[in-house]
Order: C-alpha cells, then structure tokens, then sequence
C-alpha cells in the first residue's frame, strides 16, 4: 500500500514539474531579420470546380447578393484579409486558356472545355477584365499566369500589350472598346505552370529554352515593369530548379516551387478532410514541416548561381489536400477545413516568414471552395474557414520586419511520430509595435512559454486574440459558423521585458505590444 502511495506521490510531482516546465524564447526586438514580404500571403484561384462560378462570380442578374457580379459576402471577407496578390487563371487550367476568350461582350464569348478539372464547360464569363476588377474590388494585386503549354509568345506578348501599353495600336483601342481606358499596372507574369507536368510534360532544358524565349517577348511598357516567374518544380526535385537556374537564371524574378501537403502521403488516398483521428492529425503536421526542408533544398542550389539571392523562390501553390467530400462532383476538389489545416496554414507561413531571404512570394491554394479554402459557399450561404481566420491574424506580420527569435521547442508525439509542439513569428511594423504569433499544436498539452523581449522597454500588450476549438478535427458550417473563431485571450502578461503566456493545448494566439 505504502509502494503505492509513494508511486502516485511521485507520479504527480513528475506530471505538476512537466505541466509547470517553462519553455524560453528570446526575441531581440532591436535587431532586424529582414522585411516579411506581405506577398508571402498570396491568394490562388484556378478555374477549377466551384471556385470561380458561384465561388467569386454569379453575375449581375443573380439572387445572390452581388456587386458587379462579384458575390457581395466574398467580396467583404476578402477584403479584410488585406490580400497582397491572387494568382489566376491557374493552375493546369492556364496552359490550355486563351486569353481572347475572356475579353469583349459576355454574350459572345465562345464557351470553352475545362478539359483538366471536370471536363465541363466554361462560359468564360469570367474573363480578364472581371479579374482585374475583382482584384480592384479586394486591393489585390494581380498576377497572371500565362500559357506556355499550347499557347506562343505572340499570344502572350499581345496579352501583355493589351493590358500595359498605354499609346494607340489595333489591341489597345480594342482594350479601350471593352471597358478600360488607362492600362493596368500588372507585375506578377508566371511563364508557364507545373512545365514539367500538366502545362506540357518537358524537361528541364526544353523549358529552359522556351521560358528564355518567352520571358524575351514579355516586355515592359509604358513604364509597367514585368516581374517575371519561372515554373519550378515540387517537393524535393533539384535537379530541376538546378537547371533553370543555370540556363535561365538571368533572365527570371523568381522561380515557382509547388507543394501539396497529404495526410497520408498517397495520393490515391489522401485522407478525409473531416473525422479523422489523431494520426493523421500529426501525419499532417509532420508532413507540413516537410516543407521548410524543401525550401532549404532549393535556396541552396538557388545560391550556387544566384549567392545574392536576388531571384526570389515563389511558392505559388501550396496547401493541404484530401480526398474530396463525398456527394461532392468529381474533379471539383471540395474539402472541409479544420483546426489541423489552420496549424498547418499558421506553421507554414512561419516557415516562408523564417526564409524571408529567399521566399518574398507565395499563394496558398485556393480562395473559394477549392481545396485548403478561405471561404465555403453554398447558394446564398457563406462561411469563413479556420484557414481564413489564421490569415487574418497573421496580418500584423505583412511587410513587417521580422525579428530575430530563439525557439527550443518542446516536443509532441503520437505513435512513432515526433514533431516540435511550438512554431512562432516575431515583427515589428512601422509604427513600432511587436506582433508575436504563437502556435501549440500538441492537442492534449499546455505549454508555460517566458519570453525575454530584450531591448522592449516599456510597453503594455495592446491585442491579445486565440483561435482553439473543442477537437482539433473541428470546423466551421453554414449552421454552426463560430465553432473555430478568434476569441480575446487572457492568457499573457508582461511585466518590463519578460512576457509570459500560458498557451492552452491545439491553439494559435497573436499578441500586440505597444
């Protein structure tokens, strides 16, 4: 009995010394790690399934409360995520689009196949005045993918004129007739996508040749300069990044990097998206970190011809996916969004933030309906995914300097997976206040952290937001949309330099300071 006794004594002096353990995390709130580029934050909408119809686009004559066409809900939740860029038309889908489909009098554009994502047509009602506007209507800037795949680089220099040039020729007066006086201001140019697959399954060198001969015909004008992207790879493909750069290097911006996040690494069975159980909740996330490793990979073989890192490395598609929802239509890519996917968000955007040297521009995939979602519609119905919340938290962060932050992060574990429990973001805006976003994903443990902000002097904690739920499979429904909402949290306190913050288990938190 007295065994006993003392084991249970033991037991719980182990468990209140494990609970009570502080983790430290230093940041020096003086010291400048470079700027977080606010383009880390792009948005990516495809012509694919429900993304564009009835995702952004119902038209004028619709029910649906709309502005322009636009629906009215997407618009305002868009609108207060400060989106810095959206990525359009695609996508597989931008390697067999003509850009001529989508311009002059909506009842006379030709309907067109989406041979990649359903086989079904598209009335091409939405074109690329009604991007353009849409990225307006949101203060977003554009960017416009550009088919290399069945398309010529007189198509895509009539584009480009089309839209930049600002004196008289047969396109720009035909630019005029359809709406648009003054030309756009369009940086972002991607030349070609997934070049190695889908948008025309070349190799490396034979890209190489035809994203030299593309990127010579996309041409500044009228003082619009071209920011211009080469299509990258995936995951841990080197040897391809190795070869544009050698071949092509000079001629490019930035070269595209792609990477899907899989809950069970197979694609033929990719995991549910809703009731799944605590392995593939840590195979996500284990899967997910996967991702600053390839970010690694690439920036080194990058810096071989490119050591001042002036040729930025875009992840220009990036996100969870799963199987589809059943009773969903096939090729239309729906999935729910939960708990899990808003770590995997806030934990992936740590990583872009950590490698801001090299990643200054990114696009998780999609916006509306499609994949790891900001947003789900159904008719007149909208709700904001815990993917969206985590954007709008980590909005302190945009073209913030970043701060320099030590992190031992105590570990997580579930079967023979083992992964860090903490991820964290320290910057500063301009207005000098500090932003720390703070994620927790062990879903069964609190972590005590004490963070030594050395160099703060006298400041208060101005915002203090949360964003937890019940399960870490939960997730928001037309019926129920506040099961996973940023609520205020009471769970920090600064005394001089030294922040204390009890960080409850599955939670994201963003505190201010001032």
């Amino acid at each position: 009995m007295k065994r006993f006794l003392l084991s249970g004594i033991l037991i719980a002096i182990l468990t209140f010394n494990i609970a009570s353990a502080q983790t430290k995390i230093t940041v020096q709130t003086e010291e400048s790690a470079g700027v977080i580029d606010r383009h880390i934050f792009g948005q990516f909408s495809e012509h694919l399934g429900r993304g564009i119809y009835p995702g952004i686009w119902v038209g004028e004559d619709s029910d649906i409360p709309n502005t322009e066409g636009y629906r009215t809900d997407v618009l305002e939740a868009l609108q207060d995520l400060s989106i810095p860029n959206i990525r359009w038309p695609g996508g597989c889908y931008a390697d067999d689009y003509n850009w001529r489909d989508g311009i002059g009098p909506r009842d006379k554009r030709p309907v067109t196949l989406n041979v990649f994502w359903g086989q079904v047509p598209d009335e091409n009602s939405f074109g690329t005045h009604e991007f353009l506007r849409f990225t307006d209507l949101i203060n977003a800037e554009p960017y416009l993918s550009v088919n290399v795949g069945s398309s010529t680089p007189k198509e895509m220099s009539d584009w480009v004129e089309y839209l930049t040039y600002s004196g008289e020729t047969t396109l720009t007066k035909e630019r005029r007739a359809n709406g648009k006086d003054e030309p756009w201001k369009i940086k972002f140019w991607g030349i070609g996508n997934e070049s190695w697959g889908c948008g025309g399954n070349m190799t490396a060198e034979f890209y190489a040749d035809k994203y030299k001969q593309f990127a010579t015909y996309a041409r500044d004008l009228s003082g619009n300069e071209l920011y211009r992207v080469a299509s990258g790879k995936y995951n841990n493909e080197y040897a391809w990044t190795d070869t544009l750069m050698r071949k092509a290097g000079e001629l490019m911006d930035a070269i595209s990097l792609h990477y899907y996040t899989l809950p069970t690494d197979d694609w033929d069975d990719k995991g549910p998206s809703i009731g799944f159980g605590e392995d593939q909740y840590i195979s996500t996330l284990r899967n997910g970190l996967k991702m600053e490793d390839f970010v690694i990979g690439h920036s080194k073989v990058m810096d071989k011809y490119d050591p001042d890192k002036r040729v930025v490395l875009a992840v220009d598609e990036w996100g969870i996916w799963t199987n589809q929802l059943e009773g969903t239509t096939g090729g239309f890519l729906e999935q729910q969004n939960t708990l899990r996917d808003a770590f995997l968000a806030s934990t992936t955007l740590d990583i872009f933030a950590k490698h801001n040297d090299r990643v200054k521009l990114a696009n998780i995939a999609q916006t509306v309906n499609v994949l790891q979602a900001m947003i789900l519609t159904e008719g007149d119905k909208m709700v904001k995914t815990p993917t969206y919340y985590v954007f709008q938290m980590y909005k302190v962060h945009q073209d913030a300097t970043r701060l320099p932050l030590e992190l031992d992060s105590p570990d997580y574990s579930f079967g023979d997976i083992t992964i860090p429990a903490l991820s964290a973001t320290a910057s500063k805006a301009e207005d000098g206040s500090i932003s720390i976003t703070l994620t927790n994903v062990d879903p069964k443990r609190s972590h005590k952290l004490a963070l030594s902000l050395e160099g703060l002097g006298s400041a208060k904690i101005s915002s203090a937001q949360i964003l937890t739920a019940d399960k870490f499979n939960s997730y928001n429904t037309y019926e129920k949309p506040n099961t996973v909402v940023p609520k205020s949290f009471k769970g920090a306190s600064l005394k001089g330099e030294q922040l204390t913050v009890d960080l409850p288990a599955k939670s994201l938190v963003v505190l201010t300071i001032k």
